[in-house]
């Protein structure tokens, strides 16, 4: 996807290498924002390897100002067997808080949908923590629609192992 100007001269980009340390500090401030602070173990050197490896595993929409990265945009894709066809999901979205209100977060979607549809992906998806009730809003303004029928299932540390044998 080719680069876009925002009004204000900020840019619309696909990440680049480079980009890892600022994307780090957006996912972290994601975190902050909610409640997980200390969740986040990710380091730049995972980042560069998901982004930018032999097989990336991750992609990432960035908007930058002023040679800042404000606003990312962070996905991959998915597969569904019920059709057959790859899907994405789009993990992080994050727009720093001085930047919010410029549209950043709606072009950054806007984007990723026009991916989907160059790429004949039926399906856009994504999680909103049930008590993130703006981003529910900006969400619904977009079109999304709520999948509340769906609970999101997890199993980890050492609930993973006992459930792996080990």
């Amino acid at each position: 996807m080719p680069v876009s100007t925002l009004p204000g001269g900020a840019l619309v980009r696909a990440a680049r290498p480079g980009d890892e340390p600022a994307i780090l500090r957006c996912i972290q401030s994601l975190a902050a924002y909610e409640k997980e602070p200390d969740a986040v173990v990710n380091t730049v050197e995972r980042l560069t390897d998901a982004l930018f490896g032999e097989r990336p595993a991750a992609f990432t929409h960035v908007v930058e100002l002023d040679g800042e990265v404000v606003a990312i945009a962070l996905w991959f894709t998915t597969y569904s067997t019920w059709t057959g066809e790859q899907g994405m999901w789009l993990e992080d979205l994050w727009v720093d808080e001085a930047y919010r209100g410029r549209g950043y977060g709606r072009v950054l979607v806007q984007t990723l949908a026009a991916v989907c549809v160059e790429r004949g992906f039926p399906r856009f998806e994504w999680t909103v923590l049930d008590w993130n009730a703006p981003s529910i809003a900006f969400y619904r303004a977009l079109g999304a629609v709520g999948m509340d029928e769906w609970t999101t299932q997890r199993v980890t540390g050492a609930a993973l192992a006992r459930l792996a044998g080990r």
